[in-house]
């Protein structure tokens, strides 16, 4: 007679469990010496990669998003928006869970919509992250520029960003990303902490009418904006939410993918107060003269303190959104073979192909829309509700369609949820896009515009 096993115990078949998913992937394949470890990502990690994909360009753009909706509307909007995308990043969580071969969002795409899902969301999945990591080219260009006093031209700045982010992001897991991160959101948070101090000390903001008499802050309590003002601005604030997409490739990399919703509530509640605090204390000193990147408002050497502060976090926020699509047509082009975790020239030959790809379409990307709002509300309008509002809906009614699942408690209340999320992204997508577009028109027929790689001066846009 054969003697059974004594019953384990949860925490030992947790452990258990840990331990099998250290050694082997269902992306990533066996986790060996003679490749990279993909799965090395902790808790803190995680909350610091996901923080660094929103704080970071989003973040300079919110003072302005509130000049246009004023402030009450303007917060009610950023928490509503915040709630959304928490929801949305929880669900993509507990979607990786149920289906561990799911490594970034195309292959939640083939599972619920076959071939043309996937199609859709790998092209869409890899112009947004090369489109934020314009955006972040761009960021730098201003910065070296506004440190520098313009100089050099700014086509020259522009390569210089675009080298930074092909290097650092050539390298080739999160987890040895992880320590930049913790560089560089402090960094990021210094300087605009120290723009908030700033504009409240000073007298008026750098670009308001430098006169005698007082100046009073003309803020506004609750706007009026144009239909495309109104909606750029909700796009503005969707940008500075929609880090989702690159949350498959983290939870990918985790340790223990168990701990992701303790993480991601960490994350979203430490990014939406820093969102509501800074936007509010700089719209308010500053009114309709707010700059935008908001590092710009307090002018003079606070403006190069600022931004000298604020260099390392955005070649930071460059790298992770250069370094997330390249690694999503790495493992696209390499999965399944031995080349994806061996150190074989292959391997190497294909990751650096990858980089650089994304790098100088990045560049390309930062020098034809050379408008920080303009660029940041066409992402947030075009690629973002794609990538953070859809999917997850779907992905949600996928996992809880069945009969079973049907009898739950609230199951009728969570599906009207998730089908008003799909509803409002392509609300989102048709109507942000016109109004971007709208934007980045006028951006170019307005007096001073910036033109496309042009050497002009582009840190002092308001």
């Amino acid at each position: 007679m054969e003697l059974s096993e004594e019953p384990q115990s949860k925490d030992e078949i947790d452990l258990k469990e840990s331990q099998n998913d250290a050694n082997h992937d269902f992306v990533f394949g066996e986790i060996t010496e003679e490749g990279p470890n993909y799965r090395n990502v902790g808790v803190l990690g995680t909350v610091i990669l996901m923080m660094k994909t929103q704080i970071g360009l989003g973040v300079l753009a919110i003072p302005t998003t509130f000049d246009a909706l004023g402030i009450v509307p303007g917060v009610i909007c950023l928490c509503a928006i915040a709630s959304i995308m928490t929801w949305s990043n929880y669900v993509i969580g507990t979607f990786k869970l149920n289906h561990r071969e799911v490594y970034s969002i195309d292959d939640a795409g083939a599972l619920i919509f076959g071939p043309i899902g996937r199609a859709v969301l790998s092209v869409s999945f890899c112009l947004y992250w090369i489109f934020v990591s314009g955006s972040g080219i761009l960021g730098i260009s201003i910065g070296l520029n506004a440190v520098s006093t313009h100089g050099t031209c700014t086509a020259v700045f522009s390569v210089v960003a675009a080298i930074f982010g092909f290097t650092l992001s050539s390298v080739r897991t999160l987890g040895r990303i992880t320590w930049l991160a913790w560089v560089g959101l402090p960094c990021i948070l210094i300087a605009v902490l120290t723009v908030t101090i700033a504009v409240s000390l000073q007298d008026r903001p750098a670009s308001a009418p430098q006169t005698d008499s007082p100046w009073v802050s003309d803020y506004k309590v609750v706007g009026s904006p144009s239909f495309t003002t109104g909606i750029t601005a909700i796009c503005n604030l969707v940008f500075a939410f929609s880090g989702t997409p690159g949350f498959f490739a983290i939870i990918s990399e985790m340790r223990d993918p168990r701990k992701y919703t303790f993480a991601l509530l960490l994350c979203q509640a430490g990014v939406t107060g820093v969102y509501i605090i800074v936007g509010c204390i700089v719209y308010y000193y500053c009114g309709s003269y707010v700059s935008s990147p908001a590092l710009g408002s307090a002018g003079g050497d606070v403006k190069k303190i600022a931004y000298g502060f604020a260099l390392p976090g955005l070649i930071v926020t460059t790298t992770i959104c250069s370094h997330i699509p390249a690694k999503f047509i790495f493992v696209h082009i390499l999965r399944g073979s031995r080349h994806l975790n061996k150190n074989t020239p292959t391997h190497w030959i294909t990751w650096i192909s990858c980089t650089l790809g994304v790098a100088v379409i990045a560049y390309i990307i930062a020098s034809t829309v050379p408008v920080f709002n303009s660029l940041v509300a066409l992402i947030g309008a075009l690629l973002g509700p794609l990538m953070c509002f859809q999917p997850m809906g779907c992905m949600w009614l996928y996992d809880n369609w069945s009969k079973e699942k049907r009898h739950a408690r609230f199951w009728l209340v969570k599906a009207s949820w998730s089908i008003f999320v799909v509803v409002l992204g392509c609300f989102l997508t048709v109507s942000g896009t016109y109004g971007s577009v709208v934007g980045i028109m006028d951006a170019y027929k307005a007096s001073g515009g910036s033109a496309a790689f042009s050497c002009a001066d582009n840190s002092n846009s308001t």
